[in-house]
């Protein structure tokens, strides 16, 4: 079985650079250090992006892993992950969507079709319901 590192394979990626990636959406606060600075707004809402690894490579199994029964299914672990990563507070964090071409797509199937007692399943459709809902998108 494939486990992954937390968010240690999270890492924010050129969204031009991947063709598949897992998609969340952060809301960070800025805190300048110095005396008499301050930002206005404080806060803003951007996007980070991680690489999807390629099905049945190490990590492949973050969809599982850490999206429905790891960090992600507690918000506030989570948002420190992402602090941890971002080097800044954040205010929440939440997974959008797994952005994919249909290859890839294809090959996750298959390689969830080898497997689905993994995922006490009985079809590759029920899995990616299960775990991922309606965020999937085909690019």
């Amino acid at each position: 079985m494939d486990t992954t590192d937390g968010l240690a394979s999270l890492q924010p990626t050129d969204p031009d650079g991947a063709t598949v990636q897992y998609v969340f959406r952060v809301e960070i606060r800025l805190e300048p250090d110095a005396d008499g600075l301050w930002t206005d707004p404080d806060r803003f809402e951007t996007t980070l992006y991680r690489t999807a690894d390629d099905p049945g490579k190490s990590g492949w199994l973050f969809f599982w892993d850490t999206l429905w029964r790891g960090e992600l299914a507690d918000e506030p672990h989570f948002r420190r992950l992402v602090e941890d990563e971002l080097g800044c507070p954040v205010i929440s964090a939440s997974f959008s969507e797994l952005r994919t071409d249909e290859a890839y797509l294809d090959s996750l199937k298959a390689e969830i079709a080898d497997d689905l007692a993994l995922f006490n399943a009985d079809s590759v459709s029920e899995v990616l319901t299960k775990y991922l809902g309606s965020s999937i998108r085909v690019t």
